[in-house]
């Protein structure tokens, strides 16, 4: 009898357990997915009503005078631009990182620690920090105000490297080994068997190198002067001034900002956790 009191007992707490944490979830799923909500509702929102107190929950007349309002600007070109340099820097990110970190994973040679060491502390500084010199080279190149000044400082991003790396250290040296009797040579070796195994890894770092590009205000800020080379972020701020702060115009662009980090999440969605928790028991 007593055997089945304390099992009963140990049900309970496991209940409320789980209701406590379900409520938990409940209200952090609710803190990260409402501005969201906020952001695209008053996209269809007139200006009067995006900014009204109380405010208005939800459109109960929508309109699409915020995204005309929009369109009448290069808005497309400005988000051809943002896809563009962010599509770019995560194929060239993910091909070199993966390319670099399996060397610097299974190939023995001098200075290997050194090297590794140095990507280390570069993920240490801080863009600020290399501006100027930067700047100097991109212009020495003749690339300022154009978009290869903004994917081309970005290729060799020290975490893709990192990251890279520790998934190539899961890699089994009589794979490679097998390879290399069988006559493969290390490109073949790389793209065939590599690739395959470290998908996971590239996945999630293709989510975080198109996010960090898409984002990326600084550098584009810095590099980019002309208003039809604009990424969306920076086209979107010059709105805010040229409309005295039309905030609906403004929640339009973020709207329209969000749809391509979107998409490319559900498009990886497949390796994302499975490449993150990956990385964080190797690591």
């Amino acid at each position: 009898m007593k055997d089945t009191n304390a099992l009963s007992s140990r049900k309970k707490k496991t209940t409320v357990a789980d209701i406590i944490s379900l409520i938990l979830l409940f209200l952090l799923t609710f803190i990260f997915v409402f501005p969201f909500y906020w952001i695209v509702t008053g996209a269809f929102k007139d200006q009067k009503i995006a900014v009204q107190l109380p405010p208005q929950w939800f459109p109960t007349d929508p309109t699409l005078t915020s995204f005309v309002t929009l369109f009448k600007n290069p808005a497309l070109q400005w988000l051809w631009n943002s896809v563009f340099i962010a599509l770019a820097t995560m194929v060239l990110v993910c091909l070199t990182a993966a390319l670099a970190g399996y060397v610097l994973a299974k190939k023995r040679f001098y200075g290997q620690a050194l090297i590794f060491s140095m990507f280390i502390i570069a993920m240490a500084l801080p863009k600020q920090v290399v501006l100027v010199p930067l700047v100097r080279m991109i212009n020495a190149l003749g690339f300022h105000n154009t978009m290869a000044a903004v994917i081309l400082p970005a290729v060799g991003w020290p975490f893709g490297i990192f990251l890279m790396k520790q998934f190539s250290e899961t890699i089994p040296g009589e794979l490679l080994e097998a390879a290399k009797i069988d006559g493969c040579g290390e490109l073949k070796t790389f793209f065939n068997i590599v690739i395959p195994i470290i998908k996971p890894g590239i996945a999630a770092l293709a989510i975080f190198t198109f996010i960090t590009a898409w984002n990326d205000y600084f550098m584009q800020l810095i590099m980019l002067n002309t208003r039809a080379k604009l990424t969306l972020p920076l086209g979107i701020a010059t709105l805010q001034a040229e409309f005295a702060t039309n905030y609906g115009v403004l929640m339009a662009g973020a709207a329209l900002a969000a749809v391509p980090i979107v998409t490319v999440f559900i498009a990886f969605q497949k390796y994302f956790t499975q490449g993150i928790t990956m990385g964080a028991v190797k690591g």
